[in-house]
Protein backbone atom coordinates (compact mmCIF):
# COMPACT_ATOMS: atom_id res chain seq x y z
CA UNK A 1 0.00 0.00 0.00
CA UNK A 2 1.59 3.47 -1.05
CA UNK A 3 1.21 6.25 1.17
CA UNK A 4 1.88 10.12 -0.27
CA UNK A 5 3.98 11.96 0.99
CA UNK A 6 1.40 14.41 2.74
CA UNK A 7 -0.34 11.97 4.15
CA UNK A 8 2.87 10.56 6.03
CA UNK A 9 3.66 13.79 7.18
CA UNK A 10 0.56 14.39 8.52
CA UNK A 11 -0.07 11.23 10.11
CA UNK A 12 3.65 11.61 12.07
CA UNK A 13 2.31 14.91 12.97
CA UNK A 14 -0.39 13.89 14.53
CA UNK A 15 1.66 10.84 16.31
CA UNK A 16 3.86 13.30 17.67
CA UNK A 17 1.14 15.89 18.85
CA UNK A 18 -0.75 12.71 20.49
CA UNK A 19 2.52 11.38 22.08
CA UNK A 20 3.73 14.52 23.43
CA UNK A 21 -0.01 15.77 24.71
CA UNK A 22 0.31 12.31 26.67
CA UNK A 23 3.79 12.29 28.04
CA UNK A 24 3.43 16.04 29.16
CA UNK A 25 0.45 15.82 30.59
CA UNK A 26 1.66 12.69 32.96
CA UNK A 27 5.11 14.13 33.43
CA UNK A 28 3.45 17.50 34.93
CA UNK A 29 1.00 16.13 37.08
CA UNK A 30 3.43 13.49 38.22
CA UNK A 31 5.50 16.79 39.03
CA UNK A 32 2.75 18.73 40.52
CA UNK A 33 2.12 16.25 42.71
CA UNK A 34 5.75 15.86 43.98
CA UNK A 35 5.91 19.52 44.20
CA UNK A 36 2.97 19.51 46.07
CA UNK A 37 4.14 16.59 48.63
CA UNK A 38 5.98 17.96 51.40
CA UNK A 39 9.47 16.00 52.20
CA UNK A 40 9.17 15.55 55.80
CA UNK A 41 6.86 12.67 57.09
CA UNK A 42 4.83 11.86 60.03
CA UNK A 43 4.89 9.59 62.58
CA UNK A 44 3.48 8.83 65.99
CA UNK A 45 4.57 7.61 69.29
CA UNK A 46 2.58 6.97 72.79
CA UNK A 47 2.74 6.98 76.33
CA UNK A 48 0.20 5.71 79.13
CA UNK A 49 -1.92 7.58 81.40
CA UNK A 50 -2.73 7.61 84.76
CA UNK A 51 -6.57 8.51 85.95
CA UNK A 52 -8.04 7.85 82.62
CA UNK A 53 -5.81 4.18 81.71
CA UNK A 54 -6.86 0.97 81.80
CA UNK A 55 -8.31 0.03 84.72
CA UNK A 56 -10.41 -3.31 85.78
CA UNK A 57 -13.96 -1.09 86.80
CA UNK A 58 -14.04 0.71 83.97
CA UNK A 59 -13.72 0.95 80.08
CA UNK A 60 -13.36 4.51 78.26
CA UNK A 61 -12.96 5.09 74.95
CA UNK A 62 -13.07 7.96 71.90
CA UNK A 63 -12.05 11.07 73.73
CA UNK A 64 -12.70 14.51 72.77
CA UNK A 65 -10.17 17.59 71.52
CA UNK A 66 -8.76 18.64 74.49
CA UNK A 67 -8.74 22.44 75.99
CA UNK A 68 -6.89 24.13 78.30
CA UNK A 69 -8.94 26.72 80.48
CA UNK A 70 -7.20 28.21 83.74
CA UNK A 71 -4.19 25.80 83.20
CA UNK A 72 -6.13 22.72 82.99
CA UNK A 73 -6.89 20.66 80.70
CA UNK A 74 -9.65 18.83 79.46
CA UNK A 75 -11.35 16.43 77.92
CA UNK A 76 -14.32 14.28 77.67
CA UNK A 77 -14.82 10.99 76.35
CA UNK A 78 -17.05 8.22 76.92
CA UNK A 79 -17.45 5.45 80.04
CA UNK A 80 -18.86 1.80 79.96
CA UNK A 81 -19.12 -0.51 83.07
CA UNK A 82 -16.15 -3.28 82.18
CA UNK A 83 -16.44 -5.74 80.67
CA UNK A 84 -18.81 -3.56 77.88
CA UNK A 85 -16.41 -1.72 75.58
CA UNK A 86 -18.91 -0.34 73.14
CA UNK A 87 -19.67 3.27 73.04
CA UNK A 88 -23.49 2.36 72.18
CA UNK A 89 -23.97 1.60 76.14
CA UNK A 90 -22.14 4.57 77.79
CA UNK A 91 -22.36 7.79 78.82
CA UNK A 92 -20.00 10.87 78.64
CA UNK A 93 -17.25 11.72 81.73
CA UNK A 94 -14.71 14.39 81.94
CA UNK A 95 -10.95 14.20 83.27
CA UNK A 96 -8.79 17.61 83.99
CA UNK A 97 -4.88 17.59 83.63
CA UNK A 98 -1.78 19.93 84.62
CA UNK A 99 0.86 18.30 83.07
CA UNK A 100 -0.43 18.27 79.74
CA UNK A 101 -2.07 14.94 79.36
CA UNK A 102 0.31 12.13 81.58
CA UNK A 103 -1.62 12.58 84.66
CA UNK A 104 -5.82 13.03 84.59
CA UNK A 105 -8.07 13.44 87.24
CA UNK A 106 -11.23 11.89 86.57
CA UNK A 107 -14.08 14.61 87.59
CA UNK A 108 -17.29 13.35 87.19
CA UNK A 109 -20.35 12.49 84.85
CA UNK A 110 -20.48 15.35 81.79
CA UNK A 111 -23.75 14.24 80.73
CA UNK A 112 -26.01 11.35 81.11
CA UNK A 113 -28.83 10.17 79.28
CA UNK A 114 -31.82 11.88 77.58
CA UNK A 115 -35.87 11.63 78.55
CA UNK A 116 -37.31 8.04 77.76
CA UNK A 117 -38.22 8.31 74.42
CA UNK A 118 -35.78 11.32 73.22
CA UNK A 119 -33.00 10.35 70.68
CA UNK A 120 -30.62 10.14 73.14
CA UNK A 121 -32.35 7.81 75.99
CA UNK A 122 -30.26 5.01 75.32
CA UNK A 123 -26.75 6.34 74.68
CA UNK A 124 -24.90 9.20 74.51
CA UNK A 125 -21.05 8.81 73.27
CA UNK A 126 -18.02 10.26 70.71
CA UNK A 127 -17.85 13.65 72.59
CA UNK A 128 -16.36 17.19 71.76
CA UNK A 129 -16.07 20.29 73.08
CA UNK A 130 -15.86 24.15 71.86
CA UNK A 131 -15.52 27.13 73.32
CA UNK A 132 -17.30 29.90 71.72
CA UNK A 133 -18.74 33.44 73.31
CA UNK A 134 -17.70 32.13 76.73
CA UNK A 135 -20.21 29.46 76.78
CA UNK A 136 -18.97 25.86 76.23
CA UNK A 137 -20.70 23.79 74.00
CA UNK A 138 -20.66 20.03 74.12
CA UNK A 139 -20.87 18.28 70.73
CA UNK A 140 -22.29 13.97 71.30
CA UNK A 141 -23.74 11.33 69.31
CA UNK A 142 -26.26 9.72 71.07
CA UNK A 143 -28.87 6.48 70.14
CA UNK A 144 -32.36 5.19 71.52
CA UNK A 145 -33.16 1.96 71.55
CA UNK A 146 -34.76 0.34 68.90
CA UNK A 147 -38.10 1.56 67.55
CA UNK A 148 -39.40 -2.01 66.83
CA UNK A 149 -37.45 -4.09 69.76
CA UNK A 150 -40.32 -5.63 71.66
CA UNK A 151 -38.57 -5.10 74.93
CA UNK A 152 -37.02 -1.79 74.14
CA UNK A 153 -33.62 -3.02 73.52
CA UNK A 154 -30.74 -1.26 71.77
CA UNK A 155 -29.87 -4.30 69.22
CA UNK A 156 -26.88 -2.30 67.23
CA UNK A 157 -28.14 -3.10 63.91
CA UNK A 158 -27.94 -1.86 60.15
CA UNK A 159 -31.35 -0.68 59.50
CA UNK A 160 -32.84 1.42 61.78
CA UNK A 161 -31.01 2.36 64.88
CA UNK A 162 -30.37 5.65 63.61
CA UNK A 163 -27.84 8.17 65.24
CA UNK A 164 -27.89 11.46 65.56
CA UNK A 165 -25.91 14.48 66.91
CA UNK A 166 -27.01 16.64 69.85
CA UNK A 167 -25.50 19.54 71.87
CA UNK A 168 -25.67 21.11 75.34
CA UNK A 169 -24.13 24.07 76.82
CA UNK A 170 -22.77 25.07 79.84
CA UNK A 171 -20.96 28.40 81.89
CA UNK A 172 -18.24 26.19 83.09
CA UNK A 173 -16.14 22.85 81.45
CA UNK A 174 -17.10 21.40 84.75
CA UNK A 175 -20.85 21.74 83.81
CA UNK A 176 -23.50 21.69 84.28
CA UNK A 177 -24.23 20.16 80.79
CA UNK A 178 -28.07 21.34 79.68
CA UNK A 179 -29.30 20.25 76.37
CA UNK A 180 -30.55 22.60 74.01
CA UNK A 181 -34.24 22.49 72.95
CA UNK A 182 -33.54 22.10 69.28
CA UNK A 183 -31.88 18.68 69.47
CA UNK A 184 -30.15 16.76 67.28
CA UNK A 185 -28.64 19.49 65.57
CA UNK A 186 -27.41 16.99 62.90
CA UNK A 187 -29.78 13.71 62.05
CA UNK A 188 -29.10 11.21 59.59
CA UNK A 189 -30.73 11.82 55.64
CA UNK A 190 -33.89 10.63 54.61
CA UNK A 191 -32.80 10.06 51.01
CA UNK A 192 -31.10 6.12 51.61
CA UNK A 193 -28.23 6.98 48.85
CA UNK A 194 -26.24 9.88 50.49
CA UNK A 195 -23.68 9.34 52.44
CA UNK A 196 -25.28 9.51 56.25
CA UNK A 197 -28.55 8.32 55.63
CA UNK A 198 -27.88 5.48 58.34
CA UNK A 199 -25.09 7.13 61.28
CA UNK A 200 -24.53 10.71 62.00
CA UNK A 201 -21.72 10.81 64.57
CA UNK A 202 -18.30 12.11 65.65
CA UNK A 203 -18.03 15.78 65.83
CA UNK A 204 -15.07 17.73 64.79
CA UNK A 205 -15.36 21.79 65.29
CA UNK A 206 -14.04 24.37 64.07
CA UNK A 207 -14.53 28.01 63.53
CA UNK A 208 -13.79 29.76 60.17
CA UNK A 209 -14.97 33.44 58.72
CA UNK A 210 -17.40 33.71 62.07
CA UNK A 211 -18.77 30.58 61.16
CA UNK A 212 -18.98 27.30 63.09
CA UNK A 213 -18.40 24.07 61.20
CA UNK A 214 -19.19 21.49 62.59
CA UNK A 215 -17.23 18.03 60.59
CA UNK A 216 -18.77 14.60 61.31
CA UNK A 217 -18.61 11.09 59.66
CA UNK A 218 -21.65 9.32 57.75
CA UNK A 219 -22.79 5.98 56.69
CA UNK A 220 -24.60 5.58 54.26
CA UNK A 221 -28.05 2.90 54.83
CA UNK A 222 -27.63 1.39 51.64
CA UNK A 223 -24.15 -0.08 52.73
CA UNK A 224 -26.11 -2.56 55.09
CA UNK A 225 -23.02 -4.14 57.66
CA UNK A 226 -20.29 -2.99 55.23
CA UNK A 227 -20.84 0.32 56.09
CA UNK A 228 -18.34 0.79 58.83
CA UNK A 229 -15.81 -0.12 56.05
CA UNK A 230 -17.57 2.86 53.71
CA UNK A 231 -18.19 5.52 56.10
CA UNK A 232 -16.87 9.24 54.72
CA UNK A 233 -16.48 12.38 56.26
CA UNK A 234 -19.10 15.80 55.52
CA UNK A 235 -18.92 19.27 57.01
CA UNK A 236 -22.37 21.23 57.87
CA UNK A 237 -21.77 25.22 58.75
CA UNK A 238 -23.99 27.36 61.31
CA UNK A 239 -23.62 31.05 61.97
CA UNK A 240 -23.83 30.07 65.79
CA UNK A 241 -22.75 26.42 67.69
CA UNK A 242 -26.15 25.78 68.43
CA UNK A 243 -27.37 25.87 64.46
CA UNK A 244 -29.29 25.55 62.14
CA UNK A 245 -26.93 23.26 60.34
CA UNK A 246 -26.65 23.48 57.14
CA UNK A 247 -24.72 20.09 55.31
CA UNK A 248 -22.55 20.82 52.72
CA UNK A 249 -22.16 16.73 51.71
CA UNK A 250 -19.25 14.07 51.63
CA UNK A 251 -16.05 15.44 51.44
CA UNK A 252 -13.99 12.53 51.73
CA UNK A 253 -14.49 8.83 51.89
CA UNK A 254 -12.83 6.46 53.53
CA UNK A 255 -12.69 8.49 57.29
CA UNK A 256 -13.78 6.58 59.91
CA UNK A 257 -12.84 8.76 62.72
CA UNK A 258 -12.95 12.41 62.22
CA UNK A 259 -10.25 14.23 63.31
CA UNK A 260 -9.43 18.08 62.11
CA UNK A 261 -7.19 21.21 62.69
CA UNK A 262 -6.33 24.18 61.34
CA UNK A 263 -3.48 24.81 59.34
CA UNK A 264 -2.11 27.79 57.72
CA UNK A 265 -5.39 29.44 56.39
CA UNK A 266 -6.60 25.91 55.49
CA UNK A 267 -7.89 22.62 57.57
CA UNK A 268 -6.17 19.49 57.48
CA UNK A 269 -7.80 15.79 58.44
CA UNK A 270 -6.13 12.45 59.50
CA UNK A 271 -8.57 9.58 57.72
CA UNK A 272 -8.15 6.33 59.37
CA UNK A 273 -9.32 3.87 56.89
CA UNK A 274 -6.92 5.37 54.42
CA UNK A 275 -4.47 5.85 57.18
CA UNK A 276 -3.93 9.35 55.02
CA UNK A 277 -3.39 13.16 55.59
CA UNK A 278 -5.62 15.30 53.72
CA UNK A 279 -5.74 19.28 53.21
CA UNK A 280 -8.42 21.66 52.13
CA UNK A 281 -7.16 25.38 51.82
CA UNK A 282 -11.04 25.97 51.42
CA UNK A 283 -11.81 23.65 54.33
CA UNK A 284 -13.58 21.53 51.74
CA UNK A 285 -11.74 20.01 48.87
CA UNK A 286 -9.31 17.77 50.39
CA UNK A 287 -6.31 16.49 48.55
CA UNK A 288 -3.85 13.89 50.11
CA UNK A 289 -0.77 15.33 51.92
CA UNK A 290 0.44 12.33 53.70
CA UNK A 291 -0.31 8.58 53.10
CA UNK A 292 0.88 5.55 54.03
CA UNK A 293 0.80 6.08 57.25
CA UNK A 294 1.96 3.61 59.78
CA UNK A 295 0.70 3.13 63.45
CA UNK A 296 -2.11 5.97 63.80
CA UNK A 297 -4.02 6.96 66.83
CA UNK A 298 -7.53 5.39 67.29
CA UNK A 299 -10.33 7.71 67.87
CA UNK A 300 -8.13 10.41 68.67
CA UNK A 301 -8.25 13.44 69.90
CA UNK A 302 -5.97 16.87 69.65
CA UNK A 303 -5.05 19.68 72.37
CA UNK A 304 -6.67 22.52 69.94
CA UNK A 305 -5.89 25.60 71.18
CA UNK A 306 -8.46 26.79 68.23
CA UNK A 307 -11.21 25.37 70.33
CA UNK A 308 -11.18 27.58 73.58
CA UNK A 309 -11.79 31.18 74.24
CA UNK A 310 -11.30 33.61 71.35
CA UNK A 311 -10.25 30.83 69.00
CA UNK A 312 -7.01 31.77 68.39
CA UNK A 313 -4.60 30.98 65.18
CA UNK A 314 -2.08 28.28 65.97
CA UNK A 315 0.11 25.66 64.98
CA UNK A 316 -1.38 22.08 65.64
CA UNK A 317 -0.78 18.96 65.42
CA UNK A 318 1.24 18.44 68.89
CA UNK A 319 -0.17 15.95 71.31
CA UNK A 320 -3.54 14.67 71.95
CA UNK A 321 -5.45 11.79 73.48
CA UNK A 322 -6.57 8.42 71.53
CA UNK A 323 -7.80 4.93 72.60
CA UNK A 324 -6.17 1.35 72.56
CA UNK A 325 -8.78 -2.02 72.75
CA UNK A 326 -8.79 -5.94 73.13
CA UNK A 327 -10.78 -8.31 74.08
CA UNK A 328 -13.05 -6.94 76.72
CA UNK A 329 -10.91 -3.62 77.28
CA UNK A 330 -10.92 -0.15 76.20
CA UNK A 331 -8.83 2.66 77.35
CA UNK A 332 -7.07 5.92 76.83
CA UNK A 333 -3.70 6.99 76.40
CA UNK A 334 -1.15 10.04 75.38
CA UNK A 335 -0.19 10.39 71.78
CA UNK A 336 2.01 12.61 69.58
CA UNK A 337 2.16 13.27 66.20
CA UNK A 338 5.75 14.23 65.08
CA UNK A 339 6.85 15.41 61.40
CA UNK A 340 10.62 14.55 60.56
Amino acid sequence: MKISLNSFILFALVHALAVTSGCSSKSSKAEDTQEQRPTETVTFSYQDVAGIGRDSVYNRRDPSDIIKVNGKYYVYYTRMDSPVRSGYWGTIWYATSEDEGYTWQEQGMALGLGEAGAFDSHSVFTPNILVYNGKYYLYYTAVRPTPSNPEGKFEGNSTNDFTAIGVAVADSPDGPFERLPNNPVIAHSEVSSDFDSYRVDDASLLVRDGKIWLYYKGRCIEHGKKGPKLTEMGVAIADSPEGPFEKKGSLLDRGHEVLIWKEGEGVSCLASLSQSINHAADGLNFTMKYDSLENIPMAPGLYRPHLESGNPDVTTPGWGISMTQGRGYAYLMRFEMNKK
